[in-house]
Order: structure tokens, then C-alpha cells, then sequence
């Protein structure tokens, strides 16, 4: 009986874990969607909420981390719970670079509407790439909380999506600037609001990377599409 008692709590602990990563990625999302808002809308109560909100961020990364330590030391994990806690450990991290790139849009956005020279053009380019990436999150996240590396993987493939976006704001801002060169400040601005983005869609792509380790028990990481989704449908 002491064993068994000893084995649900030690469930207990790896699920109470998981599930301080999904609320972690929810704060996460609430970031990057005010972030995209503010960027929108000059909000400077939304910018300030979004500044402010990387504190927590950064603390619920410590807290993830410190219980991960707790768990290693206490229960000397093996095998695929110790995989799933270097995973969660990796993906902590993911989701903190988000929330810095979030904070980067919100302040780069200040910057902009202080100025006054936005332009509602940018706008919608910006919010469709923000759009893949905070999908990308979102399943990357569901992904982790169902352990599906099919899923994981189908993720992974989207990256290619935002790189492209990216690529095309990038050549109309090199073609804004050309025009008028008083706008070269704000374009610039612009361009490192959509690398956040693109940046943030790369983390979501580490995290799929992380599930797939999870379940599969393979690091994936730097493997071709094809060789990756083989892997992750094997």
C-alpha cells in the first residue's frame, strides 16, 4: 500500500506539472495577443499590461523549474518520466522567450504610435503572421497536453508558413522605405515586431520538437521535415 500511495502521488507531482506548463502557455498567449492588440491600436494602458506582464512570465519559468529540480532529486526519475521532465524544462524556457518577444512588440509598438507615423497597411500583414504564430502555440500546446506527436509534427510543418509572411513584410518595408525614406525609423520598428513574431512561431515549432521527444524518446531537433514526420507517425 505504501508503494502504491508513493506511485499516485509521484503521478500526481508529473501531473501537476503539466498542467503549471498549460496555464504558463495560456498567460503566454494572453501576452502575444495584447501585444498584436497594442501594436493595432496605440493602447498604452495594453502596452503597459503587457509589460508588466512578463514578471509573471519569468516567475512561473523559475517556479516550473525549481519543482522539476524537486522532482529529479526526490524521485530519481527514468526512462520516459525523466524525458518528460527535461521536455517540460525546455519548453518553460520556449514559453519565456515568448513572452520577451511579446514585451519586444509591445515596446517596439510604443515607440511607433509616439511617433504617429503607423500605417494600417503594416497592420494587417503583422496581425496574419502573428495569427499563424499564436495558432502554431496553440496547437503545440494541446499537442503537449495530449502527448500526440502526429499532432506535434503537423505543427513543425507550419513554421514554413510564418517564414514565408516574414519574408513577404520584410520586401514591403524594403519597398516603403525606398519610397519615402522618412519612414525608415517606423519600418525598422516594423520589421522587428515581425521577426518577434516569426521568433515566436520558431518557439511553438521547439515546443512540437519537445512533444515528439516526449513520446518517441528521439531528439528530432535539426532533422528534415520528411525523416521528422516518419519519425513522429512511427
Amino acid at each position: 500500500m505504501g508503494g502504491e500511495h508513493l506511485s499516485k502521488q509521484y503521478d500526481n507531482d508529473l501531473e501537476t506539472l503539466r498542467s503549471a506548463v498549460l496555464r504558463m502557455g495560456g498567460l503566454v498567449e494572453a501576452q502575444i495577443r495584447g501585444a498584436i492588440d497594442a501594436f493595432a491600436n496605440g493602447s498604452q494602458s495594453l502596452i503597459d499590461e503587457v509589460i508588466a506582464g512578463e514578471s509573471r512570465v519569468d516567475e512561473c519559468e523559475v517556479s516550473i523549474d525549481n519543482d522539476c529540480s524537486h522532482i529529479i532529486v526526490k524521485r530519481q526519475p527514468a526512462a520516459s518520466d525523466l524525458r518528460l521532465i527535461m521536455a517540460i524544462s525546455k519548453t518553460v524556457t520556449d514559453l519565456e522567450r515568448i513572452g520577451d518577444e511579446a514585451e519586444k512588440i509591445a515596446r517596439m509598438s510604443k515607440q511607433i504610435h509616439e511617433r504617429g507615423r503607423a500605417d494600417a497597411q503594416h497592420f494587417a500583414s503583422i496581425r496574419h503572421a502573428a495569427d499563424i504564430a499564436l495558432s502554431m502555440l496553440r496547437q503545440a500546446l494541446d499537442a503537449f497536453a495530449r502527448l500526440d506527436a502526429a499532432h506535434a509534427a503537423s505543427v513543425i510543418r507550419q513554421d514554413v508558413a510564418i517564414d514565408t509572411e516574414f519574408r513577404s513584410i520584410l520586401r514591403q518595408l524594403i519597398t516603403f522605405m525606398m519610397e519615402d525614406p522618412r519612414t525608415i525609423s517606423t519600418a525598422l520598428e516594423i520589421v522587428w515586431i515581425a521577426k518577434a513574431v516569426e521568433r515566436i512561431g520558431d518557439h511553438a515549432k521547439n515546443i512540437a520538437e519537445s512533444v515528439i521527444y516526449i513520446v518517441k524518446g528521439t531528439d528530432i531537433r535539426h532533422t528534415k521535415f520528411a525523416q521528422l514526420e516518419g519519425e513522429a507517425l512511427r
